[in-house]
């Protein structure tokens, strides 16, 4: 795992990646720029998901720049435990991105069902989120978006990480990059001051914490209430707080991802200082990577978690015809997993091997 120049992929696909490759099946949900597919190569049958996203759209939206790093982190990574991209290609008024099919459904609607969800589908979830952590981080990349929307279950109920639109390289000046989702936002970033891994734990222990009790931390009708919530007091689990079932270890698992001061949080030095807290020390981290562990949450074979859409359902936004003016934008918008990446995507992250590492 973690090579980013295996080719993968089948051999019977064409050359050159395009729209007429695949049948669309129905959509699956909308975001920002357009739909997402459920799709199926139509020589290999093999399933996928597919966003489709209107040009127009992402230039009027200012969001360029996060579509186009989406692609070219994603291109370069490629682990058990995130959502992999297969192919990026493009039309004159669409670009596509092919992604693994996580047909679970995200921990948003999974959440909206149970309200909490137990100690033990908790520890499970974390040891998901905590190993594709691990492998980003190695790879000097901080997610920085980490809530239940962008964490996706298999049908096995294994969780991935997707969504990498504000996932960043490591760089020492930061502090203007302040993208995330309030809620689940370090106080450095939403202080405008440089951050680094710890934002993704902290980010963990808002969702530890939600499981557990049903709700966030730190709430507020706006940004700035949340931002003032969280300047305002450190939250801090006692005895008295835990639910029944639950652990004083997870409690303190729980305080110690949540400290404002990244300094003094768990997960400041690394995944393996998170490995080694004793709510996770003993946990099978070898057989959790070899996906051999029974998965104490499922999604239920009976009902089709895939959001589906109207087929019929269209942008808010029209395309327009006359996309010449912005097709310089996205000339590089290619990706094939059966090439290698090239040479330029490559230098942006030294992609490792990425290891189950046992608590020392």
């Amino acid at each position: 795992m973690g090579n980013a120049g295996v080719n993968a992929g089948p051999k019977e696909i064409p050359e050159n990646i395009t729209r007429n490759l695949f049948e669309f099946k129905y959509i699956i949900g909308k975001g920002g720029f357009g739909k997402v597919w459920k799709v199926q190569v139509k020589k290999t049958k093999q399933k996928f998901a597919m966003k489709e996203m209107c040009k127009l759209r992402i230039v009027t939206k200012r969001s360029v720049h996060s579509v186009l790093n989406e692609k070219k982190l994603l291109s370069v990574l490629k682990h058990p435990f995130i959502v992999n991209m297969q192919y990026a290609f493009q039309d004159r008024e669409n670009l596509f991105l092919v992604m693994d099919l996580m047909t679970g459904g995200d921990l948003r609607y999974h959440l909206g069902n149970m309200r909490f969800f137990d100690e033990e589908q908790t520890r499970f979830f974390v040891a998901c989120i905590v190993t594709g952590l691990e492998y980003l981080h190695i790879n000097h990349i901080i997610h920085r978006d980490i809530k239940p929307e962008n964490l996706v279950l298999d049908n096995k109920g294994y969780l991935r990480i997707t969504d990498f639109g504000i996932a960043r390289v490591l760089s020492g000046d930061n502090s203007r990059d302040t993208s995330g989702t309030p809620g689940y936002m370090a106080p450095e970033v939403m202080c405008r001051q440089n951050h680094g891994i710890g934002v993704d734990y902290f980010a963990l222990g808002v969702l530890v914490y939600e499981f557990m009790t049903g709700r966030r931390p730190w709430r507020g009708r706006n940004r700035k209430e949340i931002k003032d919530s969280i300047l305002g007091r450190q939250v801090q689990l006692k005895r008295s707080d835990i639910p029944e079932g639950w652990s004083i270890e997870a409690a303190d698992f729980v305080n110690k991802l949540l400290q404002r001061k990244p300094q003094n949080r768990l997960g400041f030095n690394g995944a393996l200082e998170v490995k080694n807290h004793a709510w996770l020390a003993d946990f099978p981290w070898k057989r959790l990577f070899e996906k051999a562990l029974e998965a104490p949450y499922k999604p239920s074979e009976d009902e089709n978690f895939e959001v589906k859409v109207n087929a019929d359902w269209k942008d808010d936004l029209e395309c327009s015809l006359r996309m010449s003016s912005i097709q310089e934008y996205f000339k590089e918008y290619y990706f094939d997993r059966r090439k290698k990446v090239t040479k330029e995507d490559q230098s942006t992250v030294m992609v490792r091997q990425n290891r189950p590492q046992s608590p020392i």
